[in-house]
């Protein structure tokens, strides 16, 4: 598994997280995905993330382009 795709799967359940939380916990929780929602936002037009730093340097995992050069 790549990087990118660890990356979108956090990304997919941190926004249900954030959404149950809301929810269930307190409305001011939406602030949490919005947070989340930003980041997407930048790191589409950026390429930079501090949760893929985190997947690739702690968890190890490599980037497809990575991936396809081995």
């Amino acid at each position: 598994m790549s990087a990118e795709r660890v990356l979108t799967a956090f990304a997919g359940f941190m926004v249900l997280v954030s959404v149950a939380l809301t929810v269930w916990v307190h409305p001011n929780f939406v602030w949490f995905t919005v947070f989340i929602g930003a980041n997407l936002f930048q790191q589409s037009f950026t390429g930079l993330c501090p949760a893929t730093f985190i997947i690739r340097k702690v968890f190890g995992f490599k980037t497809e382009k990575e991936m396809a050069n081995e």
